[in-house]
Formats: structure tokens, sequence, C-alpha cells
């Protein structure tokens, strides 16, 4: 996936593409694979880069939702079961299944989780995974020892699905480009034109390039996440807000707090949401909040009474009580919700997705999550498809193969989340000496891997690669830092930047990171 490809397909496309998608978060980069799927010209543009927001920020799951069960919120339970089924088979090498063990600390409690976790197995039905059993107490230490073990009388294990939530976009973007669309990060819608009151097209500066063009477009699609008020508005700018947003976060902690291959899964918290601490690339993940917010922004933080609420389930559940220096990194990501009932609670939200039609035609993809946006792809594609006047083709995603696609072990482990693309990254590491150093003793990341990212992945950045082609900034933010000079120096000379951009990334992204040191 190169940046000079999509520009020059945007350069040369003559006609009007059919749908132009704003946005390179998970809802974005799905209806662009699914409209190029179709046989549409398709051409998508996001501000920052690929997956900078929510989309690289979530808990690392694929699953079916067990607090939309307890709801009785079935409907949205059984989509995105399907969903996780299907994104097993069609990324298997970055989605996986993950037991799951709920901790029972009263006599009650193993028959009343058993019976729920059976009814979400059969909705799973033939794209289920393992089924839950229940544990005794013996079972629950050996699968969790770390557990709290003081009342503890057994459990119910279960199976959902794990990912690497970014390397999935990144693989979004490459299936997308490979079959003919024009995709771009870094670049900014500023304006919408219209003809006779009818959007037809968008204004994009090029933040690399720094200049602006305008893209004609039968659909335009706005799937910018906590952002797409601030395109309605400029569709309409009288247009009432459509979105509350809801801030989780997530601490991250060494694998010798959960040392074993099962995560565990607290039902219910304080404020009614689900607790998980989920091992994840040998680091663990524990998250996460919810918590209203009036503002948002690229880069959220996490606030104090987060932390605390984070700090405060895992020592009530973990027998060795973390503490604030065995935080490697803390990061905060914003859902968008669409607004409903009583908007100051946003646990009550609808978390599915909604598709709104403005009156000049703009199209708005927003809600759902990670696991649903192959549905939410299809669903608003099938919407562009009447609305453009497009002629009407069956989708193309529900069996196909996404970028990376394979079912064979990687070379080295460290390379796994590349698929299929593992083999060609280890022969890149082989040309150079200087290719197989780590970037930092803490990191599992070599130097070819961040060629590899710039050359095919359209890694523009430091922080792009750090954050995002890497998960460094995630599992160890003191380490990433450490490690961005390094990652400076082989961005730049790929690029062709001199040493003052050098500087400048290095002082950017340091500033960034330390927002993840706890």
């Amino acid at each position: 996936m190169k940046r000079s490809i999509s520009l020059d397909r945007i350069q040369q496309q003559d006609q009007v593409f059919d749908v132009v998608v704003i946005g390179g978060g998970a809802s974005g980069l799905g209806a662009a694979v699914d409209a190029v799927a179709r046989g549409h010209s398709v051409a998508l543009f996001e501000q920052a880069d690929f997956a900078k927001g929510t989309s690289s920020r979530s808990t690392k799951l694929v699953h079916g939702g067990v607090r939309y069960l307890q709801q009785g919120n079935i409907s949205l339970v059984l989509e995105a079961l399907r969903e996780r089924g299907r994104l097993t088979q069609n990324a298997p090498h970055l989605v996986h299944p993950q037991s799951f063990v709920i901790p029972n600390y009263s006599w009650w409690e193993g028959p009343f989780y058993g019976i729920g976790m059976k009814v979400y197995d059969q909705l799973a039905g033939k794209l289920g995974l393992s089924p839950s059993r229940h544990l005794n107490r013996e079972e629950t230490i050996e699968l969790i020892p770390t557990v709290e073990q003081t009342h503890l009388v057994g459990g119910v294990i279960y199976h959902d699905g794990q990912f690497d939530d970014s390397r999935l976009a990144i693989n979004l973007a490459q299936t997308a480009e490979e079959l003919g669309a024009a995709m771009l990060n870094y670049c900014r819608c500023v304006g919408l034109t219209k003809e006779d009151d009818v959007v037809s097209g968008v204004k994009i500066h090029d933040l690399e390039q720094d200049q602006t063009f305008t893209i004609r477009a039968k659909t335009v699609i706005n799937a910018t996440g906590v952002f797409v008020d601030e395109l309605r508005q400029m569709d309409e700018p009288t247009a009432k807000g459509i979105i509350s947003v809801s801030q989780g976060i997530h601490i991250v902690l060494p694998k010798s707090f959960l040392p074993g291959d099962a995560a565990i899964m607290i039902p219910k918290t304080e404020d009614g949401r689900v607790l998980f601490a989920v091992p994840w690339h040998d680091h663990v993940i524990v998250g996460t909040t919810d918590t209203p917010l009036d503002t948002h922004t690229l880069e959220p933080r996490a606030l104090e009474e987060e932390r605390d609420f984070i700090f405060k389930h895992a020592c009530k559940y973990l027998a060795k009580d973390p503490k604030p220096e065995d935080v490697l990194s803390i990061f905060a990501g914003l859902r968008p919700l669409v607004k409903s009932g009583d908007e100051s609670d946003t646990a009550a939200l609808s978390r599915d997705h909604s598709i709104i039609v403005s009156g000049s035609g703009l199209i708005t993809l927003t809600g759902g999550k990670w696991t649903t946006y192959r549905k939410m792809a299809e669903d608003v594609i099938d919407q562009a498809e009447t609305l453009g006047g497009l002629d009407h083709k069956r989708c193309q995603t529900e069996e196909m193969q996404i970028h990376g696609w394979t079912q064979s072990p990687a070379p080295r482990p460290n390379l796994e989340v590349y698929g299929s693309d593992a083999l060609q990254i280890q022969n890149l590491i082989k040309e150079s000496s200087d290719y197989s150093e780590k970037l930092h003793e803490d990191l599992p990341y070599q130097k070819g891997e961040v060629v590899w990212h710039v050359r095919e992945e359209m890694a523009r950045t430091v922080e792009d690669v750090l954050a995002r082609r890497t998960r460094a900034l995630l599992l160890n933010a003191k380490a990433s830092i450490a490690a961005a000079p390094a990652v400076a120096a082989i961005v730049a000379k790929e690029l062709g930047y001199d040493a003052e951009w050098e500087r400048q990334q290095i002082e950017t992204y340091t500033a960034l990171a330390e927002g993840y040191v706890f």
C-alpha cells in the first residue's frame, strides 16, 4: 500500500467516484472495502492516520457482547456473534479464540452465569467457538492462578475472540487498495461541494503535500466517529448533534499479573460495565470505563477517577495488587454513541450502528463496534447504491479473505500479526544486519519492520510506527519513547526527510507518549 499510488488514482480519475468515504477507522475502512469489492470506484480520506482514534484503542475483543445479553438486546448479540465467527475465518492471522473465566464468589453465580453463557453459545450457532462450562475452584485457579482466591467457589469458562485492532485496520486499508480504491491518510475534509443543493463531492486538504483539491462523488459517506457531527454541520449548519461521547480507558500490566492463557471477565461493576483483564501480546490489558464527556479530541487522556476505578477493581480480583509503577501504559478511547433516552448515562445509550441521510444526501454512519464493522459496511453501501443511483451488486465480504490471510505459522513469533506478509518481512530483514536489530530491548520489534511499515503500510510518522503499525506505545510507553530516535532515522531515510524533521518527530512523539505513562 503506497500513498503515491492512491494519489495517482485520484489525479487520473476523470469521472466521478461512486463512493467517497471520510474517515479511516473501522467503519470507514469497512465501507471502502465493501464498496470496492462490489466493483464501485472508491476513495477514502483520513485526517490523521488510519485507526488513529477509537479504532486503535479498543479492549482488543471480537465479541458478541455479554452485557447486551444481560440487557436483553438479543438482536445485537446475534448479529455480533455471526460477525465474530466470520472475522475469525476472514482474518485468522489477527483474530483468535480467547478463553474467559468468570470467577464465582457466591454459590448462586455458577448456575446464574453458566445458564447465561449457554444461551450465548446457542445464539452463535454454527459460527460458535468452544462451548462454555462450569469450573470448580481448583480448575478456576489452574486457569487463572493470580485470581483473588478469598471466598472463591468456582467459575464459568466461555470463549470469545481477540484481535489486534490497528493491525486489522491497516490490513483493511491494504485490501481496499489492492482492489482498486484510493486510500489516503493525512488528508482532511475541509468542505463539501453541492449541485442543486445535493452533495456532489468533497474538498480535501492533503496535510503532507499542503495542497487542496476537489473530488467529485456520487455518494459521500461520513464515517468520522466522534467527529460525525462536525461534518454533518458542514452540510447543514443548523443540524443538531446526534452523538454522545463516552470515554473508556485501559491500563497495561506485565504478563506476571495474568500468567496463564485465560482472561478474566467481571460481569458487572459499579458503573454497570463489564470489566476485563485480558492477555495480549505477552502483556495484560485491564479495562474499561464508561465516562460521559462533553468534548472530544484525537488524543484523549485518562481521568483521575477512571484510573482509580480500574485500580480498585484490578486489586479486587487479582491476588497481586498492581501498583502505579507496574503500569506500562495507560490509554483512552472515545465511543461515538447515538443519542437516545437519558443522555447523561452513556452506559444506556445505543451501541447499535445508525445510518442517517441528510436532506442533501450526505450519508452518516456511526455507532457500532469493531466486531460488527463488516455488517455496518454492508448496510451503508446498500444505502449508498440506492441514493447514488449505482448498480445494485451483492455484498462480497462475508467470506472475503482480508489482506494477510493465512493459516500457516509465522516464520518468527514477532511477525505473526503480518500474516502472509511475514515471510517477505523476514526476507527484508536479511538484507541488512541493521534491520535485525531490535528497536528497544523491552520491545519485540526489529528495525526492518519499520522499513516495511513505510514502504508497504503507508506509515508517515514515528507515531504511525510506534502506536499503530507496532503496538509499542500501548505495550510500554517509556520504551517506545526510547525507541523513537531509531524509528525517526529510518522513516526519514525512507521518505527523504532531513535531520530537522527527525528532531521534530522525536519531540512530537515524546510529548504524545508521555501522556501514556502512568
